[in-house]
């Protein structure tokens, strides 16, 4: 007996307790079975207590005024010291908690990590996992500076759910991770790693996006509270990339992001960058430390470079626009929504013009034929004769690969065909049909074009094409000409759910020019007058438009048809987006997506 709470003469209600025992370290209240006064007490304190004890005597009797069986009421709102400990360690992370190194962060026109993963989850939805760790460097500081200046390990991560408003709970929830820059420059710790293993785990199993905030510095060498000594055998960038065609993986960079950090974030399916972005594989202390020279953080990887050179996928202003366009990207990952519009498509017969040689705007060709608004490019800045885009059409996702004319003509060279086969992959992975917008002489040819590897890189496409699980379509705008139209259907006019072409198609096994040059040399050198022969030329090639115009090709059935240009939303939704995904091989075990 441990507790004795009543004495002789008191009156009690019926489930009151009267007594506590200790059993196994563990304490048991003793409660009243009836209301009534208390006769006799037969244990006292530090007695031992057998099954069956009589503890105590109660003459059954009235209630006491006021008493119920229901005992005293519980105050929902009574306070604890043990919840008050954990809340005051809590918030001592929170950027309440922490207003000055807010302050600083904001005096640079940053965002804190805090602030970004908020603007992204729905409300209210963001479960953390391992707030309360700290740098593992307790061997060199004390545990309450730690807390204080090492909140999370440098590491805000959980659960969340982003877009639930647009495509329900269940289809929302994803992983969220922040690096943040203002706990020990966003480094990656002995903690922040297992943090990040821990969370890369439940996305798989899960099946979860990833979402990235990379800002940081990379390795940390100054934590103590390890036996590491390389530390080379870490799991996060296996966890990581092995998500890769898993799920989708989206990294934001915004401000430093080098080494370790810029690893994982060229794992990721798309990146995401902010005007005053630095990504590097190395920093300045490596890059010197490799005596590679002095530079500053700002000369390494800035935006300017990592956008034309492919890096970057979408280029920002801000934290803010990084954020919201995290959000969208993400949502043609989540499935279809209900929300859409769509402009008058008997805009499209204006949009590409019945003179050949009149280049045109190829977006707004785009823009107009899907779902207002929906249209999201990637890699704007990289390879321009090859647009790859995400958007909808009456609300559900779909990808968009078109040429440009505006740019060599329309023709695919080596960067271009890397760009479109990695988009295939991208959507292959994740379930997105792809309409391809064909307007091409073909790939572009040459010697500068074969030193840029252009046979390997250029073949790429048929071997992408050839293996897609998700059904894709081409529709023919202008021109579709030799192995780069090919490349455009997925390596063979029969392979898409349709091939169709506009009005303004017009197709052939080379260009029309340099058909009539190979094919009709000896007819051309035998003309010696150079008008004239200019002048035969000129008719060969009209003839050979004639022959090669999109009605002639349908009618020998070796495209589906030549439409209206209006009626394009209407074959893909009546074919392509309601084709089911071939299941060419486990869905559970994707092929990953080249990181470039």
């Amino acid at each position: 007996m441990v507790e004795v709470r009543v004495g002789v003469g008191d009156a009690v209600r019926s489930g009151q307790v009267v007594a506590v025992v200790e059993s196994m370290k563990m304490h048991h209240d003793i409660t009243a079975e009836v209301a009534g006064t208390v006769v006799t007490l037969d244990l006292a304190v530090d007695d031992q207590v057998a099954a069956g004890s009589r503890v105590a005597s109660i003459r059954p009797g009235a209630e006491e005024a006021g008493a119920t069986d229901e005992g005293p009421r519980l105050d929902l709102d009574a306070r604890r010291a043990d919840l008050d400990e954990v809340v005051a360690r809590h918030r001592a992370g929170l950027d309440e908690g922490r207003p000055d190194v807010v302050a600083r962060r904001h005096s640079g026109r940053r965002r804190t990590a805090r602030e970004n993963i908020a603007e992204l989850v729905d409300e209210g939805s963001f479960v953390e996992y391992g707030p309360l760790v700290i740098a593992a460097q307790r061997r060199r500081r004390e545990l309450d500076d730690l807390i204080a200046r090492t909140p999370a390990d440098g590491l805000v991560g959980g659960v969340a759910t982003v877009n639930a408003a647009a495509v329900g709970a269940d289809r929302a929830r994803a992983v969220v991770a922040s690096y943040d820059y203002t706990v020990l420059a966003g480094t990656q710790g002995f903690q922040n790693h297992r943090k990040k293993d821990r969370l890369f785990e439940l996305a798989e199993r899960q099946r979860l996006p990833v979402v990235l905030f990379a800002e940081g510095g990379g390795g940390r060498p100054g934590d103590t509270d390890t036996t590491a000594v390389s530390g080379l055998d870490c799991l996060a960038f296996n966890l990581f990339g092995r998500l890769s065609g898993t799920v989708p993986l989206v990294g934001i960079a915004s401000g430093r992001c080098f080494a370790g950090n810029a690893a994982l974030l060229g794992c990721c399916d798309v990146i995401i960058a902010t005007a005053e972005a630095n990504i590097g594989m190395g920093g300045p202390a490596m890059i010197e430390g490799g005596g590679l020279g002095a530079y500053a953080p700002e000369d390494i990887g800035p935006i300017a470079v990592q956008v034309t050179n492919g890096v970057v996928d979408i280029a920002v202003a801000d934290d803010a626009e990084a954020v919201a366009v995290a959000a969208r990207y993400l949502s043609y990952f989540q499935g279809p929504i209900d929300d859409w519009s769509a402009t008058d498509q008997r805009a499209l017969r204006h949009l590409v013009p019945e003179d050949r040689l009149r280049v045109y705007d190829v977006r707004a060709v785009l823009d107009t034929l899907v779902d207002d608004g929906s249209r999201l490019e990637l890699r704007g800045g990289f390879a321009p004769g090859v647009i790859t885009s995400l958007a909808r059409v009456e609300g559900r996702p779909l990808g968009l690969v078109a040429n440009d004319p505006a740019h060599l003509g329309g023709a695919i060279d080596s960067d271009g065909a890397d760009k479109a086969a990695r988009f295939l992959q991208l959507c292959d992975a994740h379930g997105l049909p792809v309409l391809f917008a064909c307007d091409t002489p073909g790939f572009m040819v040459g010697p500068a074009s074969e030193e840029a590897a252009s046979v390997r890189h250029m073949s790429r496409l048929f071997v992408t094409g050839a293996n897609l699980s998700v059904p894709c379509a081409t529709v023919i705008l202008r021109k579709a000409y030799g192995l780069g139209a090919q490349a455009m259907a997925a390596g063979s006019f029969k392979a898409p759910e349709f091939v169709i072409a506009w009005p303004t198609g017009e197709l052939g096994g080379m260009g029309l020019e340099g058909a009539v040059r190979l094919g009709f040399r000896a007819e051309l050198e035998a003309e010696t007058d150079p008008a004239d022969r200019q002048a035969l030329f000129d008719q060969m090639v009209t003839a050979a438009y004639e022959h090669g115009k999109a009605t002639n090709v349908a009618a020998q059935f070796e495209i589906d048809d030549v439409i209206d240009p209006a009626d394009t939303r209407r074959w893909m939704t009546t074919v392509l987006l309601a084709a089911p995904i071939r299941d060419s091989h486990d869905r559970s075990h994707r092929p990953n997506i080249d990181t470039w």
